[in-house]
């Protein structure tokens, strides 16, 4: 018997989960949605397997990103993935951090809503199954949001 399939199974630790990238536009439909992964992968790694960058890049595209994105993309001069700043406490945020933290955050919200119609299906919540079967499920379910979404 697996471990997820016991009757007092916790669903809490991400590392049992699966984890997906997914791209929105800027009205917050969902565009792309990468192959489903273990849960304990990192943003920033699942990004550099996918060759979200380069693709971004070669497509002349840009992407407002949360916080786990953060390092992915170095190039200072010509930026394809946007992140936000973050506050330690030995180095507190500017007044200009702050204020771009608050675009970016306004720019993202579309985005949070268009991951949101996708966890509306809520068969993502407890789906402890093999990453390659779930990535067909993923699918569908962007298939099945968009006709939603547009309806």
């Amino acid at each position: 018997m697996v471990k997820a399939d016991r009757r007092n199974y916790s669903g809490k630790h991400r590392h049992h989960g699966l984890h997906l990238l997914a791209l929105t536009d800027e009205k917050g439909r969902l565009i792309w949605i990468s192959a489903a992964r273990p849960g304990r992968t990192h943003d920033n790694t699942a990004a550099r397997h996918d060759h979200i960058l380069a693709h971004l890049r070669a497509a002349g595209l840009g992407a407002l990103a949360d916080l786990g994105f953060r390092g992915l993309d170095n190039d200072v001069r010509d930026p394809v993935i946007v992140t936000g700043f973050t506050a330690t406490r030995a180095h507190k945020l500017t007044p200009g951090q702050k204020t771009a933290n608050r675009v970016l955050a306004t720019g993202r919200a579309p985005v949070e809503h268009g991951f949101a119609h996708l966890k509306n299906w809520r068969t993502l919540t407890k789906l402890r199954t093999d990453p390659a079967r779930a990535t067909h499920l993923l699918g569908a379910l962007l298939v099945l949001t968009n006709l939603e979404v547009n309806r």
